[in-house]
């Protein structure tokens, strides 16, 4: 029997009293169920009061005063009817955020979770149970045991996802792994190390049975030496000083004995078991276990000094978080982390100083959201940054110093930003905001040469620049509604429009084919590319623009979220990146792509920002995600990969001559594209 507060005592009242009387109702109907052995009344109402004693990750007070009754009552049920029971206590147990347990209520729920320890356990031994859900119990008990890495029950609740999160016991810092959870052919890692005795349970605890139920050859013969450490795991009783990758182990052998059905359970027991491996961290480059990565601040987590093997791909060859490079020479990726104003090496080499340019107090607003470069023949380049305050301000990349005070006068928060050289040799800056705003500002007085003003519906949300055959440059802008209009900046007239489809446009860039003639690219937010030629005068003609290649969009499974022209020795080709960190080049001539993409990384998952230019002779493209601090450096010919690790949120990228520019949540910085 366990001890537990009266149904009406105070405690209740942190209920409201539809929940008391759900409580009551489900007791009721739990009790019925026991004493016929049956009956699913129960499970709606439990399925209503759990979405009320956890919501959003927050665990309510009153739930402590309520789950010793109810975990009496579902105990007294059939083991094989309460599965779902038990894993929804699980979660509740592993939420984010839960109050301490009043000092009132400690004795009786602290019996109630070792009633709910047996009874979950023999839910497992008896039910036949999906592998999945399995899977899903298996932690529940974990959680039950008091062990910490029942809190990777919440990793695995989507049985859809592949990817995982892990976050570094070290920096704190997030780690994604895309397609993590394959079907590994070997273990991609050694056998962990066997509990502690000496800290084994005594007094007798639920997990004896589950030891005898686990068998050697489970999973067959090269997973043997990790189903042994399984059963000891649980013969000691899932203490809470057991390494955690010891206890996935368990996990991963319980569900290939107890998951139906079988052949799907011991694919996913082998998916799990990767989870035994060690992952390094992007940011601090330590090694740590993948189980110290699935807990927040677990005890007695510590780097490991070991190869970081992780999992393995679908061909069984072992694999890590560190990426190969994607190119031909398959050079290892170098990585490199910002270190006050010096970005540094792995082994503390120098890569280059980082330059922040002066404070413009944009970072009390939300920092720089829209980036532009004005290149002027015989006078210095500047930068152009801007965001939600509605202001630009002008650096001069040289030095990082504002040339002018900000340029006000728009009322809205700046999206994008466009260079515009005109045929009198002038360049203009072209700006947009999320109102419909447009704005033209002349750099080299820091004056408006047209106040920014317009409606455009849904906002600016891209522009660019596009030379036509009578010479003139136009301004294109590009809204999310699908209004994608050319301008005559001398004029400030419409002189035409693109996109005849009306397609919601997240992302656009001027692409030049030959002198006085551009095309125009640009994503829209289903992921689909479109080509434009401004030269024609009917937007449903196609004029010179070639759409990609369809089959080979559709073979990478590459849905674009953003693009950007890139000039290479001979020409000027588009770059498009997707969400997933997938970066691919193609031939606007035909359609077709060129070379190797880049592929995804670890942490490159995210809306993406990119840019290109040339190098030394050498086409190079930096890509990272909004809001993430992770950058990668690519040159499409050698195929090498270098990783940078800034300390500042990414929101734009732009190039001017050697130099990276990056805006972000606090303003703007530079640094070298080449080792210095």
């Amino acid at each position: 029997m366990v001890p537990k507060l009266p149904l009406h005592s105070a405690r209740w009242r942190d209920l409201d009293g539809v929940r008391v009387e759900a409580v009551e109702a489900l007791l009721e109907q739990l009790a019925s169920a026991a004493a016929a052995g049956s009956g699913d009344a129960w499970r709606q109402t439990w399925t209503y009061l759990a979405d009320g004693l956890i919501d959003d990750g927050v665990v309510a007070d009153g739930a402590y005063a309520a789950l010793p009754h109810l975990v009496e009552a579902a105990a007294a049920l059939p083991p094989g009817q309460t599965v779902d029971f038990w894993v929804d206590l699980g979660v509740i147990l592993t939420a984010d955020h839960k109050p301490p347990v009043p000092a009132d209520l400690e004795a009786a729920f602290s019996a109630a979770l070792r009633l709910a320890e047996r009874a979950a356990t023999r839910s497992l031994l008896v039910a036949d149970t999906p592998a999945q859900v399995c899977a899903h119990l298996v932690l529940s008990c974990v959680a039950l045991a008091g062990h910490h890495m029942g809190e990777a029950l919440g990793r695995f609740l989507d049985p859809r996802a592949s990817d995982l999160l892990l976050v570094c016991p070290g920096c704190g810092s997030d780690t994604e792994i895309a397609d993590f959870l394959v079907n590994p052919a070997r273990p991609a890692s050694e056998v962990p190390e066997l509990p502690d005795p000496a800290r084994a349970r005594h007094g007798g605890h639920p997990w004896e049975e589950v030891a005898a139920a686990l068998r050697e050859d489970a999973m067959g013969k090269v997973w043997e030496p990790f189903v042994r450490v399984a059963r000891e795991v649980a013969v000691a009783g899932v203490p809470p000083q057991t390494p955690g990758q010891a206890v996935l182990c368990m996990v991963a052998a319980l569900v290939a004995v107890r998951g139906t059905p079988q052949r799907a359970a011991r694919e996913l027991a082998r998916q799990l078991m990767s989870l035994t491996g060690y992952f390094r961290c992007w940011d601090c480059e330590q090694a740590w276990t993948i189980a110290d990565g699935l807990a927040d601040n677990p005890d007695g987590a510590r780097p490991q000094h070991r190869s970081a093997e992780a999992w393995t791909d679908s061909d069984g060859a072992a694999a890590t978080v560190e990426s190969a490079a994607a190119g031909r020479t398959g050079e290892a990726a170098a990585r490199f982390r910002q270190d006050g104003n010096v970005v540094l090496a792995a082994d503390g080499t120098p890569w280059g100083r980082i330059s922040m340019f002066s404070d413009s107090g944009l970072g009390q607003f939300g920092g720089v959201s829209s980036l532009a470069v004005l290149s002027r023949p015989g006078r210095p380049t500047l930068v152009a940054g801007a965001g939600e305050a509605g202001v630009v301000c002008l650096w001069d990349v040289a030095d990082g110093r504002l040339v002018h005070d900000p340029l006000t006068g728009h009322p809205d928060h700046i999206r994008s930003m466009t260079a515009l050289r005109l045929t009198d040799g002038r360049v203009l800056l072209a700006s947009g905001g999320d109102t419909g705003t447009i704005g033209l500002w002349d750099p080299a007085t820091g004056q408006p040469v047209r106040e920014p003003a317009g409606d455009a519906p849904g906002g600016v949300i891209g522009m660019c620049a596009a030379i036509v055959s009578d010479g003139r440059t136009l301004l294109v802008t590009a809204t999310p509604r699908g209004v994608v209009r050319l301008w005559d900046p001398d004029t400030s007239e419409c002189v035409g429009s693109l996109n005849p489809y009306g397609s919601p446009i997240q992302s656009i860039a001027a692409v030049p084919i030959a002198a006085g003639h551009t095309l125009i690219a640009a994503s829209d937010t289903a992921g689909r590319l479109h080509v434009w030629d401004p030269a024609v005068d009917d937007p449903w003609e196609k004029g010179a623009a070639v759409q990609l290649n369809a089959g080979a969009l559709a073979d990478a499974d590459h849905r674009v979220a953003a693009v950007v022209a890139v000039p290479t020795p001979d020409r000027t080709v588009l770059a498009t990146a997707d969400d997933r960190g997938v970066v691919m080049l193609w031939d606007p001539a035909t359609g077709a792509p060129i070379g190797d993409g880049l592929p995804v990384s670890t942490g490159t998952a995210g809306l993406p920002v990119i840019t290109g230019t040339l190098q030394g002779g050498r086409t190079v493209l930096v890509t990272g995600t909004r809001h993430g601090h992770r950058l990668r450096r690519w040159e499409p010919e050698t195929g090498a990969i270098q990783h940078i690790a800034l300390d500042v949120p990414l929101t734009c990228l732009a190039t001017a001559g050697s130099d990276l520019i990056v805006g972000h949540g606090c303003g703007v910085l530079s640094l070298p594209l080449t080792w210095q």
